[in-house]
């Protein structure tokens, strides 16, 4: 539960810091039409430019804050047989799906892991764990590569960086206005926007932005299941069978960055409640693959 709320936290986090941001400096004005009401195509415009800036910000810097986290360390040269494996395996998984090659990375952790993340299909970077390397087999590994692989021939990171955006945008959208219908409902605010209006429009940004998550989640797992079969075909359905239950034997909970835990492999979502979890089930995904080979 800790990994889906601080998630959720850190995309409304930015909506907010932007929001307060802007309102400080008088921008939320241009919202105001005249005799009191809202300017719905400026505060269309406002919640597009606010929504899509924090997803698009966070795209950006994806490389960059990945690396920080995880303290990934880029494989320049490889120094021995695993690390010239690793780069080989990628590079002839990446041109089999037509990207350019990825930065591929080694980081730190016991659990059996792996990452993609960049600005698009041709700048991205693909990394595992020490664990993994560890812990499973080398076609399961190279199983792992390839779904990783497949997560960036398919341009998912941009395209949750597009809906997220989308969700956003309808999020600042919905909640200026319950800002302003509560202003001026219940505390008769005739002219300007009041206190009021600022505080309900940031407690229904929380709100919606938690609810609209399901969205996103729902996204991040049929990605999961896109990427498995990305994988199946590179590499042959039993490699990534045999991956994800190694998965299964091997797994602990994950020591991934919370903010990471959507874009690694083994992420298990939460038990709380399907609709907040980021991966399907393991056993759905073992399922599916063995559902496309009969």
């Amino acid at each position: 539960m800790k990994r889906i709320l601080l998630f959720i936290a850190t995309n409304l986090a930015i909506l907010l810091v932007l929001s307060i941001t802007l309102r400080i400096l008088g921008v939320d004005r241009i919202l105001e039409a005249q005799g009191g009401g809202l300017n719905y195509s400026s505060l269309l415009t406002f919640a597009a430019v606010i929504g899509f800036g924090g997803s698009l910000i966070s795209l950006a810097m994806s490389k960059w804050s990945a690396k920080k986290m995880t303290g990934a360390v880029v494989i320049d040269i490889p120094s021995n047989t695993t690390e010239h494996w690793l780069v080989e395996t990628v590079r002839r998984q990446a041109k089999a799906t037509g990207i350019g090659m990825p930065e591929v990375a080694i980081y730190d952790s016991p659990d059996a892991n792996a990452f993609a993340t960049g600005m698009n299909r041709n700048n991205a970077l693909v990394a595992v764990s020490t664990g993994l390397l560890q812990k499973m087999q080398q076609d399961e590994i190279e199983a792992v590569l390839a779904h990783e692989v497949s997560h960036v021939a398919n341009g998912d990171m941009v395209t949750l960086t597009l809906i997220q955006g989308v969700v956003n945008t309808f999020v600042i959208f919905l909640a200026r206005i319950i800002g302003h219908a509560v202003d001026r409902a219940v505390f008769r605010t005739e002219e300007e926007h009041g206190p009021a209006y600022m505080i309900t429009s940031i407690i229904a940004e929380i709100l919606l932005g938690i609810l609209a998550s399901i969205i996103v989640m729902w996204f991040s797992r049929q990605r999961e299941f896109r990427a498995d079969a990305g994988s199946a075909r590179l590499v042959g359905h039993n490699k990534m069978i045999a991956a994800l239950e190694r998965l299964k034997q091997q797994y602990e909970p994950s020591h991934l960055p919370d903010r990471m835990e959507a874009l690694g492999i083994s992420g298990q979502g939460s038990r709380f409640g399907r609709l907040f979890m980021s991966h399907p089930p393991l056993d759905e995904r073992i399922a599916a693959l063995r559902k496309a080979t009969s």
